[in-house]
């Protein structure tokens, strides 16, 4: 697991929280943060992700020389 992945997962776990703040507290600009910072770390967890793939292909590969 690398920097991106485990930044990406907090921030889609404090756009929840934030969103879900925002729904008891009736405030719409707070829910919409929750969703942008959800999108945002769903981005850097699959940026991350991919990250990782590749790194694990090239590993594989120079195995395989």
């Amino acid at each position: 697991m690398n920097k991106d992945q485990v930044e990406g997962r907090l921030e889609e776990a404090k756009g929840k929280i934030k969103q879900a703040a925002g729904k008891v507290l009736g405030n719409k600009k707070m829910q919409a943060e929750g969703l942008v910072d959800q999108a945002a770390g769903k981005v850097q967890k699959q940026f991350g992700d991919t990250r990782e793939d590749v790194k694990d292909a090239a590993k594989n590969a120079a195995d395989k020389l």
